[in-house]
């Protein structure tokens, strides 16, 4: 038996899931984890940018950092209440430059619980 057909054959034994975990770097596997999440929701109106920000995050683990870009005006309301009402630790937000027809983007950060 060749050796990709005994890994293959083993994966059945242990589990796939498990299987494909053991072949994964470790090491990239936990630094990936660790990387900051950017969701662009630019040019969505509330509440699609919480609506969004709330899909994207379920099944992130704990302590993951998450940047939203916005620019609809009850953002700068919308997503520090929805931090404050799901648990997660809003850093702030920080104006950037550009925009068009009276809309200023933001950058806002969280951490998930």
């Amino acid at each position: 038996m060749s050796d990709s057909l005994a890994k293959d054959a083993s994966c059945f034994a242990v589990g796939l899931a498990r299987c494909r975990m053991d072949r994964l770097n470790r090491s990239t596997y936990v630094g990936a984890m660790s990387e900051t999440l950017e969701i662009d929701a630019l040019g969505l109106l509330c509440p699609l940018p919480v609506l969004r920000l709330r899909k994207r995050i379920q099944g992130l683990p704990a302590g993951s950092k998450v940047t939203v870009l916005a620019d609809d005006p009850a953002a700068l309301i919308d997503i520090p209440h929805f931090c404050n009402e799901s648990g997660h630790s809003f850093q702030g937000a920080e104006a950037l430059d550009g925009g068009g027809e009276g809309k200023a983007p933001h950058r806002y950060a969280l951490i998930t619980v």
